[in-house]
């Protein structure tokens, strides 16, 4: 559903128990970028997951307040208020998350041949990824992610010899965002010759309980009406098996991590890295020195072949201030001249840029319904992969 309704106009009125039908804005072909690659029964599929998970918050009395609250907090800037606290980020993920959910998926089929390119995990060096049912994301054992980012129970799997092959699987690590990617890459796995996902979501807001309701919806099926048909009760499947996705949840700022922890985190496995509406907070919140540094250990610590893809708003939207005079300079030109143009004589690793849009338009087919109106979104897209001296 494609609407223009604002936070501001659901204060005075509650969100409709009736699903809304989407109406998208004007297409302009020049801009527009992936937005059939999911079926819109297939995006209906994870509009359904986030309205079940969250049908207390969307139908609660103080739901349109939070809406304001977070909606002035991101306008100021103030991230560290918006996601702070668990009651703002259910609304959040209620709210903003199915969007880009639905966008994220359309993302990572659209790169599906890039991440297709990524080398095979190997047998050695890493760890096997767990089998563990539903209790795999309780809060208890996604804070075992410690700093470090070790997980205490693959010893047993390892050497047990218990989970999927590595070569079937994907890594992913999501920096500074939990919610829509934890949904859009399950909904990739679900696409893709069900190979087996390890996700790894690391943010400083408090996301575990979501994390955990959220994995427990896509490994279970939607609640059906006692009056379904046998012929529905059948075709009622979850998103993933029990097995599919392993998902562990750690709350850190990775600007705080040090190269050691953060090599912890990586592992030795290639996988993708995502900053998606995140490396722009980091900028404006932490400076571009610190953020800097950070991306520069990222491209040490990751093993050759991994990808980092980077989504964020465009235009400028995305700026961050240097100096006294608070010169304004884009993203992409900050990203681009700390990837691509290292200051080292002899960089024991490079960056080969493989995608970069400007703009694109992500939008929502009309017949999508969800319990309260949701808009297309528009984003600026950049993605890397890593390559590595062969004596590195």
């Amino acid at each position: 559903m494609v609407s223009k309704t604002s936070a501001s106009k659901l204060k005075t009125k509650p969100p409709p128990k009736n699903p809304k039908r989407a109406r998208a804005p004007p297409k302009t072909p020049s801009t527009a970028h992936r937005d059939a690659v999911q079926s819109p029964q297939d995006q209906q599929i994870l509009l359904d997951i986030f309205s079940d998970a969250f049908s207390t918050v969307l139908s609660s009395d103080s739901f349109p307040v939070l809406l304001q609250e977070i909606k002035q907090a991101l306008y100021q800037r103030e991230f560290g208020t918006a996601f702070g606290n668990e009651a703002y980020l259910e609304a959040y993920a209620a709210r903003w998350s199915p969007t880009r959910a639905l966008c994220y998926a359309s993302i990572f089929m659209g790169i599906q041949e890039h991440l297709d390119e990524m080398p095979s995990p190997g047998h050695t060096g890493d760890l096997p990824i767990p089998t563990e049912g539903p209790d795999s994301t309780s809060s208890e054992e996604q804070q075992q992610v410690s700093k470090s980012g070790q997980e205490s129970q693959h010893g047993e799997e390892e050497a047990s010899g218990s989970g999927p092959s590595q070569s079937n699987s994907l890594r992913m690590l999501c920096i500074g965002g939990c919610a829509a990617e934890h949904v859009a890459f399950a909904s990739y796995i679900q696409a893709t010759n069900n190979r087996h996902g390890h996700l790894t979501l690391l943010d400083s807001g408090p996301w575990a309980p979501i994390t955990t309701l959220l994995q427990n919806s896509v490994i279970s099926p939607p609640a059906m009406s006692k009056y379904a048909s046998a012929a529905v009760r059948d075709s009622n499947k979850a998103l993933l098996d029990s097995n599919q996705l392993h998902c562990a949840f750690t709350q850190e700022n990775v600007l705080d991590l040090t190269k050691d922890q953060l090599a912890e985190v990586v592992g030795s496995q290639p996988q993708i890295v995502t900053l998606l509406f995140t490396l722009n907070e980091l900028y404006t919140g932490a400076g571009i020195g610190k953020t800097t540094t950070f991306l520069r250990t990222l491209g040490s610590v990751l093993p050759a072949g991994s990808l980092l893809l980077v989504v964020d708003s465009p235009g400028s939207y995305s700026e961050a201030a240097v100096g006294k005079e608070k010169k304004k300079y884009p993203m992409q030109w900050l990203l681009d001249h700390t990837l691509l143009q290292s200051e080292e004589k002899t960089p024991a690793y490079t960056w080969e840029r493989l995608e970069s849009h400007d703009s694109l338009w992500f939008r929502l087919p009309e017949e999508l319904r969800y319990p309260i109106p949701l808009e297309s979104m528009r984003y600026q897209l950049h993605l890397y992969r890593l390559d590595r001296d062969a004596g590195d």
